[in-house]
C-alpha cells in the first residue's frame, strides 16, 4: 500500500498506465464495494445515490474552474461531445488536431453528411488556424504523447466570440491546475487521472455558448426527476442538468469520493510531482524535459522490454506511452529507465 497526498493506494510497483486507466485511492474502492454490497442486500433506492451525483458534479466544477449549475453528467466523453456536434448548424467548420483521440474527432466527423466540415491540422497550428473556423475541438493534453495545447491562446480566441472552443480535459483534469470557465464546452471522462470507475463523464457549458439540442432528453434531465417519470409535455431543467443522462450509480459513488478529495488538493503541487517524475524519466534516457506527465518513447521492443521489467504501460501510435500520476514514485522512474537504459536511438515526441 502506498501513501500519496494523504490517500492510500493499492497500486503495484511500475504502474505507469494512468493515461489508460487510473488506480483509485483505497477509500474510493471501499466506497464502491460498500455500495455494491448494499445493492446486493436491497438497502438502497434510486434516490439514495443523489448525494453522490451532486458531490461529484460540484467537485468536477471546482477542478476546472466553473460552477455546478453549468455541468451536465453523462457516461463517456464521446457521448457528451456528440451533443455538441449534433447541435452544430449544417455546414459548420470544425478545426481539430491531427491524431487527436477519436472520441473528440468522430462525433464531428459523423456530421459530415449534413455539410459539417472537419479539418485536421498539427496541434501547433490550431491557434493560428482557429479564426477560419466556427469551432475548435481539441484535447487539452494529447492522449498519444502528452503534448499540451496552448490554452492561453485558445482563451483569447474564445474571447472573440466568433470561434467556439470545445476542450476535452480527460487527460488533464486530475493532475493539471485548470481554470477553463472561459471555454464554451469542457468535457472529461472520470476513469483516468480522476481515478474513478468508468461510466461517468461531465460536460461544462459556458452561459454564452450556443444552445445544445437535448437529444438524450430523459426523466433525469427534468427539474424534478422524481415527479417527471411519465408523460408529456417536455419539461427539462433550467440549467445544464437539462442535458443529464440518468447516472451510472456505482460510478458516481466512486467519483464523489475521488473528485471531492482531488478538489481539495494543491493541484500545482500535484502537477509538479507528476511532471517532475516524467521529466526525471526522460533525463535518465538523455532526453529533454516535456513538462507533461504523459511521455512517449520510440525504441525497438520498448513495450515488451518495459512489460518484462514489470512496468505497466501502453502502446500508442507506434510508441511506448508512460504516464506518471500522484501515486507514482522515483522507484517507478528507475524501474522504467533501467528497462530501456543503454538503448540507442531512443526518441520522444
Amino acid at each position: 500500500m502506498r501513501e500519496a497526498f494523504g490517500a492510500e493506494f493499492d497500486v503495484p510497483d511500475g504502474y505507469l498506465n494512468t493515461a489508460s486507466i487510473g488506480i483509485p485511492p483505497a477509500a474510493v474502492a471501499r466506497a464502491v464495494a460498500e455500495s455494491v454490497r448494499r445493492w446486493g442486500s436491497g438497502l438502497d433506492g434510486p434516490g439514495d445515490f443523489e448525494p453522490a451525483v451532486a458531490a461529484a458534479r460540484a467537485a468536477f466544477a471546482r477542478l476546472i474552474g466553473t460552477t455546478a449549475d453549468r455541468v451536465a453528467i453523462g457516461a463517456t466523453a464521446s457521448q457528451l461531445i456528440g451533443l455538441v456536434a449534433a447541435s452544430l448548424p449544417d455546414g459548420a467548420r470544425v478545426l481539430v488536431a491531427e491524431g487527436d483521440f477519436t472520441s473528440v474527432l468522430f462525433p464531428f466527423a459523423a456530421q459530415q453528411d449534413r455539410g459539417v466540415q472537419v479539418t485536421a491540422v498539427p496541434l501547433e497550428e490550431i491557434t493560428a488556424r482557429a479564426a477560419d473556423h466556427d469551432v475548435v475541438a481539441v484535447s487539452v493534453v494529447q492522449s498519444s504523447d502528452g503534448r499540451i495545447v496552448d490554452l492561453d491562446a485558445l482563451r483569447k480566441i474564445a474571447g472573440t466570440g466568433s470561434t467556439r472552443v470545445l476542450l476535452d480535459a480527460t487527460q488533464a483534469v486530475g493532475w493539471m491546475p485548470l481554470q477553463l470557465g472561459w471555454a464554451d464546452w469542457v468535457v472529461s471522462a472520470a476513469y483516468k487521472w480522476l481515478m474513478s470507475p468508468r461510466g461517468t463523464a461531465w460536460l461544462a457549458i459556458h452561459p454564452d455558448a450556443p444552445e445544445l439540442r437535448p437529444s438524450s432528453a430523459n426523466w433525469y434531465a427534468t427539474e424534478d426527476p422524481w415527479t417527471s417519470t411519465y408523460g408529456l409535455p417536455l419539461r427539462l431543467a433550467g440549467d445544464a442538468r437539462a442535458l443529464d443522462l440518468s447516472p451510472t450509480w456505482f460510478s458516481q459513488v466512486g467519483a464523489a469520493v475521488a473528485l471531492d478529495w482531488l478538489a481539495g488538493l494543491d493541484m500545482a503541487a500535484v502537477a509538479a510531482h507528476c511532471t517532475g517524475l516524467a521529466d526525471e524519466f526522460l533525463a535518465a534516457l538523455g532526453l529533454p524535459p516535456a513538462g507533461s506527465p504523459i511521455v512517449s518513447v520510440q525504441v525497438p521492443d520498448a513495450v515488451a522490454k518495459l512489460t518484462e521489467a514489470g512496468v505497466a504501460c501502453a502502446a500508442r501510435a507506434g510508441r511506448a506511452r508512460l504516464a506518471f500520476h500522484l501515486y507514482n514514485t522515483r522507484a517507478d522512474v528507475e524501474l522504467a529507465a533501467r528497462a530501456l537504459g543503454g538503448t540507442s536511438g531512443v526518441s520522444v515526441s
